[in-house]
């Protein structure tokens, strides 16, 4: 099974973290599983930019980006070229690091 390095975070993953997930899972789903609670207002719908990471390495083994995810992308904050919505971003076979961008755009989070 592929491995997920995380990179440090402050507030969902101090230490940082690798974990292991199978093929075909996203990345979002996998930090869920191995309770690392990134934002996902949208329930894993493609509908917002909350859990945005940036893919250090591994970036071109994951699933080709919909149309829809490419929109959403340009309204993150701190879009990289290897950025992912973590809950469109399959994994395939190859191991990945993954930086969790410090700030995301949530609304309901910040009480607007």
């Amino acid at each position: 099974m592929p491995v997920i390095k995380i990179l440090p975070h402050p507030e969902y993953c101090p230490e940082g973290a690798r974990i292991e997930a199978a093929p075909g899972t996203s990345i979002c789903e996998a930090l869920l599983e191995h309770d690392i609670e990134v934002e996902h207002a949208c329930e894993m719908s493609c509908a917002c930019t909350t859990c945005h990471v940036v893919v250090r390495e591994g970036f071109a083994s994951l699933n080709e980006m919909d149309e829809n995810e490419e929109d959403l992308l340009d309204r993150a904050w701190g879009l990289e070229p290897n950025s992912r919505l973590s809950c469109q971003a399959i994994l395939a076979q190859q191991d990945l690091v993954v930086e969790i961008p410090r700030y995301s755009i949530n609304h309901a989070k910040e009480n607007h």
